[in-house]
């Protein structure tokens, strides 16, 4: 490892996250499942409403980190209750977590209360590598702002 690199982890190691901002109204309603919604929702309607495709909650389903129902036909219906674990499993597959952590995670939700500590050791320990990529990307964000400037670019918005 090299001093750079140690020097990073330090730094996301020591960071001390700001007070929490109001959430943004848009945020929210992305965090709060539609009071509209229908009771159940096919494969399609889903994917619609997330942008996760059809082929990956599938992929989801049989990794074990959905369970969907089936309809009289055998088709998939996803409840409210699945369609907030999609919305879980892909903030958390955005966020660099690996489905087999995410896995157990739902293993320990699925256990109960119990697991409360568990959880929030891996949540904990998750949030810490998250920071510690941030902090390698603002590094990279600095040396691409340079490289712009350099060759008399602007690096506003």
């Amino acid at each position: 490892m090299t001093a750079a690199t140690e020097r990073l982890g330090e730094l996301a190691d020591a960071y001390e996250p700001p007070e929490p901002l109001p959430l943004d109204p848009e945020l929210v309603r992305a965090l709060d499942l539609p009071e509209d919604l229908p009771a159940e929702l096919s494969i399609a309607e889903v994917a619609e409403a997330t942008g996760v495709t059809a082929h990956t909650l599938r992929y989801y389903e049989r990794a074990g980190l959905l369970e969907v129902g089936r309809n009289a036909a055998g088709y998939r219906v996803y409840d409210r209750e699945a369609l907030a674990r999609v919305a879980f499993v892909t903030r958390m597959r955005l966020s660099g977590m690996p489905i087999e952590l995410i896995h157990r995670y739902v293993e320990l939700v699925d256990a109960g209360d119990g697991t409360k500590p568990e959880r929030l050791a891996l949540m904990q320990a998750h949030r810490a590598a998250v920071l510690r990529r941030l902090a390698e990307l603002r590094t990279s964000l600095a040396v691409i702002d340079y490289k712009i400037t350099t060759y008399g670019g602007d690096c506003g918005p």
